[in-house]
């Protein structure tokens, strides 16, 4: 990748991040501040848009969602929506939290259902809330693995209510009465984010070690394939799936992926999630190996990297803001009908820079 390459993806991030900070940037000030011309902010823009991250206006950019028009008072209490997500711990409350501070700004009430990452119990929590009849909006979060998701989106194509998914989205076009809109975080985006700030600090080869089972694997592995690629390193990494990092033994697998890592000179590992990059961490003290010395970890998720030793390189999925989002869509196509089109939205990720990826000429710089 070239450094004006580089240097694109960083004003990417640092225009999202005054977004998440500010609401909105304007083209003039963010160039000025960038040292670079109102043409390539405004290119960057149209970059950023064109993947549902912003919204264009005049003279500048807003976050999705947030263009409302001046005259329409927000609702007064007139609207219930039902939630359903897989787990009310680890992941989700960010998303549900940020949920209810949009539903309580637009007067709206959330009825919160917590489900268990299988169909079966995800079509009981949702038919139960459309049974009630007391819901006009749905947001859910269905599993849609395997065969069965095809039919679940099918499904939820037909229900009597609009819905939107959050941290899913269908795979393609689909044949319902109503399209279905989406919001979720751009993993991809994240998992490019990790790869170019380990290149950036030296590291040419660099694995990835993954979560069987979860929903995120998918587009975590397409964001660093690609990453790599433009990158020039794809030919010098290697992919793990993790199959029983749950189950008795599972250190004697991190000690085999290190040494597999070891064996294609990896220096930098991005893993998925959490308490899996801690265990990684963990087992290479036991090991001997140095972190980030001997392998610098970057971790996936961010909800508690920063428990690490030593702390972890995280990045951060935006949760609540994709709570927020997804209330704020639906009330919008509840508003409006079927007036608007269809919308699906992607929200970008952000790095959090710790100990575990920095050399040591970075460590003593902070």
């Amino acid at each position: 990748m070239t450094e004006e390459r580089l240097f694109s993806v960083q004003r990417h991030e640092r225009l999202l991040g005054e977004l998440r900070r500010n609401g909105a940037v304007r083209v003039r000030e963010l160039a000025r501040d960038l040292g670079v011309s109102e043409l390539t902010i405004r290119r960057d823009i149209a970059t950023l848009a064109a993947r549902n991250l912003v919204t264009r206006v005049h003279g500048g950019a807003t976050l999705p969602g947030q263009v409302r028009p001046p005259d329409r008072p927000r609702p007064a209490a007139a609207f219930t929506i039902g939630m359903v997500v897989p787990s009310l711990d680890f992941y989700w409350p960010p998303i549900v939290a940020g949920a209810r501070a949009a539903a309580a700004a637009l007067g709206v009430t959330v009825q919160l259902r917590g489900s268990s990452y299988d169909p079966d119990e995800d079509r009981r929590q949702i038919g139960r809330l459309v049974a009630a009849r007391q819901v006009q909006g749905l947001l859910l979060a269905p599993s849609l693995d395997g065969a069965d998701a095809a039919r679940m989106i099918d499904w939820i194509g037909r229900l009597p209510v609009p819905t939107i998914l959050v941290e899913r989205q269908p795979r393609g076009w689909t044949a319902t009465p109503r399209q279905i809109e989406w919001v979720r975080s751009d993993h991809a985006l994240g998992l490019e984010i990790a790869v170019h700030h380990l290149h950036e600090h030296g590291h040419r080869r660099i694995g990835l070690l993954l979560a069987k089972g979860s929903p995120t694997s998918a587009y975590l592995l397409r964001g660093w394939r690609s990453a790599c690629a433009e990158l020039g390193v794809s030919d010098a990494t290697v992919v793990r799936e993790s199959v029983t990092f749950d189950r008795p033994g599972h250190r004697r697998i991190i000690h085999d992926i290190l040494a597999e890592c070891r064996r294609a000179r990896i220096t930098a590992l991005i893993v998925h999630s959490d308490p899996h990059a801690i265990c990684v961490a963990q087992v290479c003290a036991e090991a001997g190996l140095g972190v980030p010395d001997d392998l610098a970890l970057v971790s996936y998720d961010d909800e508690i990297a920063h428990l690490g030793e030593p702390a972890l390189t995280a990045v951060r999925p935006p949760k609540n803001h994709v709570g927020r989002l997804a209330v704020e869509v639906l009330v919008s196509r509840l508003l409006d009908g079927d007036r608007r089109p269809a919308q699906g939205v992607l929200v970008a990720p952000e790095l959090i820079v710790r100990q575990s990826s920095l050399s040591v000429y970075d460590r003593e710089r902070q």
